[in-house]
C-alpha cells in the first residue's frame, strides 16, 4: 500500500476543526501562499513517510479525539492514501476535516478523472477550501486563516454538486 508523507503531526488541536483533533500535515504543496503557516510542508521531497496502518494505529492511540484533520501542504496531492486512512477511521466515529488550497469546484471537477480525489472528498465531512490570502487574513474566523476560505459541508455538497457552506 502507498504511504503518506507528512510534514508533521499535531496532537490535541482545537483550531483545525470542531472538537479535539489529531492533525496530519501532508508534505508537498505548490500553492506557496504568501504568509502560509506551514511553509516547511511545501517541499515534495521532505517529510516522513508513514504507512496507512501506522497512522490508523496512531489515531486509535489517541482515541479520545473527536476527529482527524488532513492539512498541509496540500492533502489532495496524496488523496488516495489519505482516503484509505479515512475509510478506516470514519466508521470508528471520527469526523474528518480536510484543508485544501483548491476550491471545492476544482476538486469536484478533478475528482471525475482521479479516483483518489473523489475518494478523499467522499470521506471528508468538512472541507476548508481556497488558498490562504494574506490580505484577507482574519484570526477571528473559526478553523480558517483568511476570509476567502470557505467551510463546506461535503456530504451535502456532493449530493447537490454545489458547495453547501457551513455558517461560522
Amino acid at each position: 500500500m502507498q504511504g503518506i508523507k507528512l510534514a508533521g503531526i499535531a496532537y490535541d488541536s482545537v483550531s483545525d476543526g470542531p472538537g479535539i483533533r489529531l492533525v496530519l500535515f501532508a508534505q508537498g504543496c505548490d500553492h506557496r501562499c504568501p504568509g502560509c503557516h506551514n511553509p516547511a510542508a511545501w517541499d515534495f521531497s521532505g517529510g516522513t513517510l508513514y504507512t496507512v496502518p501506522e497512522l490508523y494505529a496512531l489515531v486509535k492511540e489517541y482515541g479520545y479525539v473527536d476527529g482527524v484533520t488532513f492539512s498541509g501542504g496540500e492533502p489532495f496531492y496524496q488523496a488516495a492514501p489519505l482516503a484509505a486512512l479515512g475509510r478506516q477511521i470514519r466508521p470508528k466515529g471520527y469526523n474528518i476535516v480536510t484543508y485544501s488550497g483548491f476550491h471545492f469546484e476544482e476538486i469536484l471537477a478533478r475528482s471525475g478523472g482521479d479516483r483518489g480525489w473523489r475518494d478523499l472528498l467522499g470521506v471528508t465531512d468538512i472541507l476548508v477550501d481556497g488558498p490562504f490570502l494574506l490580505a484577507a487574513r482574519d484570526a477571528g474566523l473559526p478553523f480558517r486563516g483568511s476570509a476567502n476560505q470557505r467551510l463546506i459541508d461535503v456530504p451535502r455538497s456532493l449530493k447537490t454538486g454545489r458547495a453547501t457552506l457551513i455558517k461560522g
